[in-house]
């Protein structure tokens, strides 16, 4: 993998920088998995993806003010994906039930596409539950488009997956 090894900041906003996720980072990025209703990975796999993960692409949204506001939480949301010879896994992504609906979804995953993009990815791939509506339809503008379902995907609460995917 090329990827770029520092931790510049790789896409900004007024509000907020995407850059690569940090150990730093990984206390918020549970605690916004575990509001997120996300399936669970906690601290221990994020830490062990991020630091042993060879083709980990892993990103958070910052807040662009973290500097003036220590007091107030410092990431609005997360992605964690993996590259797969040709192929982008995206396994999580999340952002602050507050934070949603301004852009900074699209803007992890775009990031991460073109991240893969540059490491020679073809097509990225997801699972998202059925009945999450407003993910899909994020996941619809940035180019994803189902083709296909696992039954039974998802546990607590049960519930099948849409497997989702778009070229790169």
């Amino acid at each position: 993998m090329s990827g770029k090894n520092s931790s510049a900041i790789l896409i900004e906003s007024d509000s907020f920088v995407i850059d690569k996720m940090t150990e730093h980072d990984l206390l918020e990025v549970v605690e916004i998995e575990e509001a997120s209703g996300l399936s669970r990975w906690g601290f221990e796999a994020y830490h062990e993806e991020l630091v042993h993960g060879q083709h980990a692409l892993m990103f958070v949204a910052r807040r662009v003010d973290r500097m003036e506001l220590e007091h107030e939480k410092g990431i609005y949301g997360f992605i964690a994906s993996r590259l797969v010879t040709d192929e982008l896994h995206i396994n999580n992504v999340a952002v602050r039930s507050e934070s949603r609906r301004s852009g900074i979804g699209s803007a992890l995953l775009l990031m991460v596409i073109n991240e893969a993009a540059e490491n020679g990815a073809q097509k990225a791939f997801l699972e998202v539950r059925a009945s999450n509506a407003p993910a899909q339809a994020l996941y619809a503008r940035c180019g994803f488009r189902i083709m296909g379902q696992r039954k039974g995907y998802y546990s607590d609460p049960p519930e099948d997956a849409l497997i989702m995917s778009r070229t790169i």
